[in-house]
């Protein structure tokens, strides 16, 4: 099986070229990918082309999806498994994109036993063996310097769910103690939770505080789009995200371009 994937996969690459006019505009629009080498340039280019191959992007509420907008998701799916592989994100194929926030509703039932129904606005979310939604308007905004990227948020959501629970604990390389995880992220995660508390600045976005889970996936878009503001805040998360990603985007933010 995974060798006839292999194969089917090859055979794409061979067949498919991305418009070489939209993947340089692409890569010029994203500040978060200054400093991939040539080599990790070809190699994100790839996993672009399959990205696109093997996940069905819809778009929804009339919303026209172009096809530079499918590069601009799909480059920015594709960055956070550039050294993992496409089999990350197996177990589910739909990306579904709306043109601006979307209203979701949601049930849960509180300490006392009552059940309560809410309806939120999201700039995107991950379903469970589901599809990944987004909004247009807060994929194609960009906020320097303050760690935002809602598709690594949501991918990073589909990291956390391969091991069934979503509790910021994606499933961790041979090598990587689960013990060490675990302390880096329930100090962070504990510091953090006092800071927006005692109403003190953060230095990622305090949404993180509302549980390990968005943690892990705040901290994944501040690790490649502020990672050195992360790595000075809490260098313990910042090795534990780049033992798992394979990636230190740190170090290459002084690479030449």
């Amino acid at each position: 099986m995974w060798g006839f994937q292999s194969w089917r996969r090859r055979r794409v690459l061979r067949r498919v070229r991305l418009p070489a006019d939209l993947w340089q505009a692409v890569l010029a629009d994203l500040p978060v990918l200054a400093g991939l080498s040539a080599d990790e340039r070809t190699r994100l280019q790839e996993l672009v082309i399959l990205f696109l191959h093997e996940k069905s992007l819809d778009a929804a509420g009339g919303l026209e999806l172009t096809q530079i907008m499918r590069l601009h998701i799909a480059t920015r799916a594709c960055l956070p498994i550039l050294n993992l592989g496409l089999d990350y994100y197996r177990g589910w194929v739909s990306v579904i994109v709306y043109p601006d926030s979307f209203l979701v509703q949601h049930q849960y039932i509180d300490a006392a036993g009552v059940v309560h129904n809410e309806r939120r606005l999201r700039a995107g979310e991950a379903w469970e063996r589901g599809p990944l939604i987004l909004s247009w308007a807060d994929v194609a905004q960009t906020f320097p310097g303050e760690g935002v990227n809602v598709v690594i948020h949501e991918c990073a959501h589909k990291l956390d769910m391969l091991t069934g629970t979503v509790n910021g604990l994606p499933p961790l390389h041979p090598g990587m103690p689960v013990t060490a995880w675990a302390q880096a992220f329930t100090a962070a995660y504990a510091d953090l939770c006092g800071r927006v508390d005692e109403n003190l600045d953060t230095a990622i976005n305090p949404y993180a505080s509302d549980s390990p889970a968005e943690f892990f996936a705040v901290a994944s878009e501040a690790f490649f789009e502020i990672p050195r503001l992360l790595q000075a805040a809490y260098p313990a998360v910042y090795e534990q995200l780049r033992a798992f990603y394979r990636q230190d985007p740190g170090a290459r933010m002084a690479r030449p371009c």
